[in-house]
Formats: structure tokens, C-alpha cells, sequence
């Protein structure tokens, strides 16, 4: 299994995937191994694979983003790695939910949330809501991806390995420009220290020899700390972790009274569904959400309710005077 999930990654970094993909499709695999008292994937094919997604479906009761995870892990490791392509598998549960609506704070609640942040934590989290980011999103970005003059963000490789140009709020700019000056002097500092090169993005190190000791390819987010590379071992300053800012926006959700299952995707979906109460078209808002599906942005429309439509609820004209006869 170790030479198997070794080949499953070098599969996985020969076609660029991300360190989190990798990690997802390895774990799957080695559930997938378990499931079948850990014989070898080689040894088996389709019938165990139904078996393994069935029970993920009926008994684990999973959501169906999770099962089709699964499935791709398992789709790729076939494929990819053994070189036998899975077939049709016509008693395959697929798991049916219906979609939920996202939750969505109100404008009052965004400042209430955002009032109880400070540092960098908050500068993160108004991102989310101010340019519709998504926290992988905000804490990747260089130096070179901010552009104070003309109030743009470009989002690299983001979500389906896409480029897009997110809105930068007038009001970030002070924020972000002193961010900015932080990052820099600490790779200055890095760099007296005999270290000071980031990682960059697949074969950019092999292109670009020295580029990733550039201030432009530095985080502007950077941690605290120094840390290895999980892929090369090597010693880098990363972006600030995720569960920072993850903690810090549960922290002053529930500092704000507010009754809500909301996190730093709630920022996002609040961003959306906020453009759109304000007239916001829903193609503009689905190229700034970075969205290959329209169908995907709609759903925002579902919580604002349809374009125009005024309806007051009967309840509310009960103390009309009746309409007079015709």
C-alpha cells in the first residue's frame, strides 16, 4: 500500500494537483483499503468499489459532495495509477439531498462580526465579505496580486485552477497597504537570516531560478513561523493557517449574540446575496465569485428572493380598511 499511495502522489503532482487534493485522495484510498479488510485496490474492481460508495451512502448517510469525493479518488486511482479504468457500475446508491440555501448574515451582523475582530484576523475575514474571497483564496495571495491603485485582487488558481479579478473595498486599501509593508519587512528579515524563499506554484522554481526569493512572490498573509514543506521538506515561511481566522470569526459570531451557523464561507455568501439585494446583475456577480456555473450563483437568488417582486404577506393588511366595491 506504501509504494501505492506513493505512486498515487506522484500521479497527482505530474498533473500539478493541489497538496490538498492530494491528501484528500489518499485518505480515501486508504478508507477504501480499510473498508475491504485492507486488501490491495489491485486485487479488486468494481463490485468492491459499489460496495465501499453504497455504504457510504446507506449507512454512513454521508452528503453527496462527500461520496462524489470518494468516487473521484477512487475514479483517479483506477485510471491514473493502475491503468484500469473503472467501469459501469449500474447499483451504484447515489446519494440525492436537496441543496440547502446558504446561510447569510445581515449587514448589521457583518459589522457586528467584524467589530469584534482586530489585526490581521479582521483584514482577512472583511476581505471575505468585501470582495467575495474564499479563505484559501484570501490567505494565498502574494504581494504582487494586490493592485491598491486600481482596486483589484487577482485570485490565483482558485477554485477549478482559474485566475479571476476580485473587487478591492476602497476601505481595505489603508489596511492592506500597511499588511503589505509588514509582509515585506519580514521577508527582509528572512532573508538576513539566510532564508526567505517562498514556495511557488509547480515548475515556476525550475523557470524562474531565484524568483521565489522575490518580495513579489511572498505571502501577504505570512505565519508566524517557519515551517517545512510537506512535499520537499524544505524550510519556508507559509500563509497564515486557516483555523487562525476560522477561530477568530467563531469567536465574535457568538460575542454578537447572533443565532446563526455562520463561518468565513458565510462572509462570502453574504457578499453575493448583498450585490445582488443592491440591483447587482447575477452574471457580475458570478464572475466575481469566480463561478463556472450560473446555476451555481442562482442559488443567491433564491435567498433574496426574485428580482422586483414586491409581495406583502397577507397578515401585515389585515388592518387595511376592505377594498371598496367594484
Amino acid at each position: 500500500m506504501s509504494e501505492l499511495l506513493d505512486a498515487t502522489r506522484a500521479a497527482l503532482r505530474s498533473r500539478q494537483m493541489s497538496l490538498r487534493t492530494e491528501q484528500t485522495y489518499v485518505y480515501w484510498i486508504k478508507r477504501y483499503a480499510r473498508f475491504h479488510d485492507l486488501r490491495h485496490p489491485a486485487q479488486m474492481a468494481e463490485p468492491e468499489v459499489q460496495a465501499f460508495l453504497n455504504h457510504l451512502a446507506v449507512e454512513r448517510d454521508v452528503a453527496a459532495s462527500t461520496q462524489t469525493l470518494a468516487l473521484s479518488a477512487l475514479l483517479f486511482l483506477y485510471d491514473a495509477v493502475l491503468g484500469r479504468p473503472l467501469g459501469t457500475m449500474g447499483g451504484l446508491v447515489r446519494v440525492r439531498k436537496p441543496p440547502k440555501l446558504p446561510v447569510v448574515l445581515t449587514r448589521q451582523e457583518v459589522l457586528d462580526v467584524l467589530g469584534r475582530m482586530s489585526g490581521v484576523d479582521r483584514t482577512v475575514a472583511s476581505l471575505l465579505y468585501g470582495s467575495g474571497l474564499r479563505l484559501s483564496g484570501a490567505l494565498r495571495l502574494r504581494l504582487q496580486d494586490l493592485d491598491l491603485d486600481r482596486h483589484q485582487i487577482t485570485v490565483r488558481e482558485g477554485k477549478g485552477a482559474k485566475d479571476r479579478v476580485a473587487i478591492l473595498p476602497r476601505s481595505l486599501v489603508a489596511p492592506l497597504a500597511a499588511q503589505a509593508d509588514r509582509a515585506r519587512r519580514l521577508h527582509q528579515a528572512d532573508l538576513a537570516d539566510g532564508g526567505g524563499e517562498a514556495v511557488l506554484p509547480h515548475a515556476l522554481e525550475r523557470k524562474y531560478r531565484g524568483a521565489g526569493r522575490r518580495p513579489e512572490w511572498q505571502f501577504l498573509f505570512p505565519a508566524a513561523r517557519l515551517s517545512a514543506d510537506p512535499r520537499t521538506g524544505r524550510i519556508h515561511r507559509h500563509h497564515r493557517a486557516p483555523s487562525s481566522v476560522q477561530k477568530a470569526v467563531r469567536t465574535a459570531v457568538r460575542a454578537a449574540g447572533i443565532p446563526k451557523r455562520a463561518s468565513c464561507h458565510t462572509l462570502r455568501h453574504s457578499f453575493a446575496t448583498h450585490l445582488l439585494e443592491d440591483g447587482v446583475d447575477v452574471r457580475t456577480v458570478q464572475h466575481l465569485l469566480g463561478h463556472a456555473k450560473l446555476a451555481t450563483t442562482q442559488v443567491y437568488l433564491h435567498v433574496v428572493g426574485h428580482t422586483g417582486l414586491r409581495v406583502q404577506s397577507p397578515l401585515d393588511r389585515l388592518d387595511d380598511p376592505p377594498p371598496r366595491p367594484a
